[in-house]
């Protein structure tokens, strides 16, 4: 598959958390859940017990974004209960090669996630550890905000390290490239241009009438939108 959609639950009606995975289950990949702490980020979502439910009563499986403080102590916990992906984020762990071989150790994929205003090139060598780099193309916390402009060039950048690594032997596995907020049929291509190739959509997707059309509406935008030098294959 050449790119991977991951509809954000954030976006979802949560009492129907069931109901509304369902929607897109024939249609995604994964489906994300943003678990915040408001610590971390200004909000307050879910958290191990509705990622341990969800395990159970979903048939996609679960791209995991830790939002939190100290996901150090939290991240293996949501590998252990079953997610697909776990994603932590750079600004908030202390010790990231630790906790990225952990996530990968509990059978779970790793995440590195960065806020907009971070920089990649410091955390560079940490890709070595990971299975997803997650650029945030919004600040993250809250759903349904506006896509920054300026979080594009970073994607770029992070492609053309993805691809340096790849070409000279820095990586055993394939190394998504994932963008997060504000993603609709308009931005998801100019991330697609850009080097991206898992996209996580809330509103575009959960605000449609329906929602598994709007999944295929966005992997067409992105698939055509991809430069043909750029693949991805799944890990």
């Amino acid at each position: 598959m050449s790119v991977r959609i991951s509809p954000s639950i954030l976006a979802a009606d949560f009492t129907r958390l069931a109901d509304e995975a369902a929607a897109v289950a024939d249609d995604a990949d994964l489906l994300h859940v943003d678990v915040m702490d408001n610590h971390f980020v200004p909000n307050l979502t879910v958290g191990l017990p509705v990622v341990e439910s969800l395990v159970k009563n979903v048939r996609l499986p679960l791209d995991i974004h830790l939002g939190v403080a100290d996901p150090d102590r939290w991240a293996p916990g949501y590998a252990e209960a079953g997610a697909r992906s776990v994603t932590i984020h750079a600004e908030a762990t202390i010790t990231p090669v630790r906790t990225l071989r952990a996530i990968r150790a509990a059978g779970a994929q790793a995440g590195l996630a960065l806020n907009p205003a971070t920089p990649l090139e410091p955390y560079e060598a940490l890709l070595a550890e990971a299975d997803t780099l997650l650029v945030m193309t919004v600040e993250p916390g809250f759903g349904s905000q506006r896509f920054l402009d300026f979080t594009l060039e970073k994607v770029r950048r992070a492609r053309r390290t993805i691809d340096a690594l790849a070409r000279f032997g820095g990586r055993r596995v394939p190394l998504w490239l994932q963008v997060d907020g504000g993603v609709n049929e308009t931005t998801i291509a100019r991330c697609a241009e850009a080097g991206a190739d898992s996209f996580v959509a809330g509103s575009a997707v959960y605000a449609a009438a329906d929602p598994g059309a709007a999944v295929r509406a966005l992997r067409a935008r992105a698939e055509d939108a991809r430069p043909v030098t750029v693949t991805a294959e799944t890990a």
